[in-house]
């Protein structure tokens, strides 16, 4: 730490004993190892505030990265959510006009589909709705149970 070699601790521990005198150098001796390791654990604990500090700072560094970017996925999805919601209420716009349009509309001749098809409209309105059954609002035949009264 300080580069003393042993020669020159040897003459600081000679010139201590001549100067404090032999009745005090111990007492002197255990002073200054109390106040060095003070000094050794003053230095420890302020080298510690300040690792604690840093590590603090850089902390806060990255907190505030994180909420800058969850701030910024925040605006992301609400602006993604608003213009899903803008979108479903156009397409409800245009079902609602189409409903509302077809409905007063005389209906389409049938000579306009091929032969053997019916268009979707006609398979829609033609198909009794059953609450909540998707398959008949798309006008896709429910598979027939399988054993029962009507199986031959």
């Amino acid at each position: 730490m300080f580069d003393i070699a042993f020669s020159e601790l040897l003459l600081i521990g000679v010139v201590a004993l001549v100067v404090i005198g032999p009745e005090r150098l111990p007492k002197v001796a255990r002073t200054m190892g109390h106040l060095f390791g003070r000094l050794q654990r003053y230095v420890a604990q302020v080298k510690t505030d300040i690792n604690r500090e840093m590590e603090l700072s850089e902390l806060s560094k990255v907190k505030s990265e994180f909420e800058g970017a969850a701030r910024e996925f925040q605006r992301d999805i609400e602006t993604k959510v608003s213009e899903a919601e803008r979108d479903i209420r156009a397409v409800e716009t245009d079902i609602e006009r189409q409903l509302h349009g077809d409905a007063g509309a005389a209906p389409a001749p049938a000579a306009a589909a091929p032969a053997g098809e019916a268009p979707a409209a006609e398979l829609q309105e033609a198909a009794p709705h059953p609450q909540g059954s998707p398959q008949l609002e798309l006008a896709i035949d429910e598979p027939r149970p399988r054993g029962g009264p009507g199986a031959a």
